[in-house]
């Protein structure tokens, strides 16, 4: 068995691991979950993605079984990574390769999670519009995010198989995130609305599905008088699903930018998702005093846009890994902190 199925397969076996934990202990009772257990939940996710890093970074040489240096080489050309290995010194090369993979995991990681802030805003819209009470926020949230990582799991190796054969969809990736960029800058301040009954998913759900009037508890389904239904709750589980499926070509294209490697795309993708659900409950009921992040992430899907357009160049001018990791994170800060230091101004009410 290769080291890639090994590393992979043990991958996809912690995270298992860790759902069915998450669902067993924090899913009973239905209950809202508080602050301080999302500040705990969302310390423990970033935890596990730092710890994951270390993991790169000592034995990255494993996931793709590079045991020489004619294998070494074969890996960096094929992925594309900005490094320069050293003829006859494959140790210092392996130790270069190594610490790039592990500084593109975490660069992939902060940007996945930076564009996930923006999914938070739509969550809590979508929550509120289909007036879904907050213990059954949770729930649905973990299923989600399931749904999720299947979604991601297939949208990443289809991505990386078509940019192993065509390299040119790196251009129009890099052209759509710029495009996305500018957009979300324009209409940055547009208030955003859901109108449950009109909702393209619930219309399509109610053409299928027999759909019960109001919420059964946390069920997805209810049976009475002999008859299936599916419960509004399932209806909020499927608008969720097919928001993150948006939110995933944005998402996707942008961490393509930072590598080539499918598996480090997917490892600092799912961690970032996982670390979703926590970061929501930990945003909730905040999240509209951060009111220039959109600025923030429109300026971020610009710049990895315009990264994917000239990469070439900017390898040739010594434009690494590093400094795309500088740019995201002052990005990032500057939005944050200019929310914070200029708070929006709230509308006088009406006397």
């Amino acid at each position: 068995m290769s080291n890639e199925i090994l590393f992979f397969g043990g991958f996809l076996l912690f995270i298992m691991l860790m759902l069915a934990i998450d669902l067993g202990l924090f899913s009973k009772g239905n209950k809202a979950v508080s602050f301080t257990k999302a500040a705990i939940m969302s310390t423990v996710w970033v935890s596990f993605a730092l710890g994951f890093y270390v993991v790169l970074r000592v034995w990255g040489d494993e996931l793709h079984d590079i045991q020489d240096f004619a294998r070494l080489v074969e890996v960096t050309e094929k992925h594309l990574h900005n490094i320069r290995l050293i003829p006859g010194d494959f140790a210092a090369s392996l130790e270069l390769y190594k610490r790039n993979l592990a500084l593109e995991y975490i660069t992939g990681y902060v940007v996945e999670y930076a564009l996930s802030v923006d999914n938070i805003f739509v969550m809590v819209l979508i929550f509120s519009s289909f007036g879904v009470p907050a213990e059954y926020y949770h729930k649905v949230l973990v299923w989600g995010i399931i749904g999720a990582i299947v979604l991601r799991f297939l949208f990443i190796f289809i991505g990386a198989a078509l940019i192993s054969e065509f390299e040119w969809i790196l251009y129009l990736f890099g052209l759509f995130l710029v495009y996305t960029g500018i957009m979300m800058f324009v209409h940055r301040n547009q208030e955003e609305e859901i109108d449950p009954k009109n909702h393209k998913v619930v219309k399509f759900a109610s053409k299928y599905f027999s759909v019960y009037p109001n919420f059964v508890g946390s069920k997805f389904f209810h049976n009475e008088n002999g008859k299936k239904y599916v419960t509004p709750l399932f209806l909020v589980l499927l608008v969720i699903e097919f928001t993150d499926l948006i939110f995933a070509v944005d998402s996707i294209p942008a961490i393509f930018a930072v590598t080539k490697d499918p598996y480090i795309v997917f490892f600092s993708n799912i961690f970032a998702i996982l670390g979703l659900r926590s970061m929501f409950f930990l945003l909730v009921n905040i999240i509209h005093k951060f009111h220039y992040l959109k600025t923030g992430l429109s300026f971020l899907l610009v710049f990895i846009g315009a990264k994917m357009l000239l990469h070439h160049w900017l390898a040739g001018w010594g434009f690494t890994t590093s400094h795309s990791l500088i740019v995201i994170v002052s990005i990032l800060a500057i939005s944050v902190i200019a929310s914070l230091i200029f708070p929006k101004k709230t509308k006088p009410a009406d006397l």
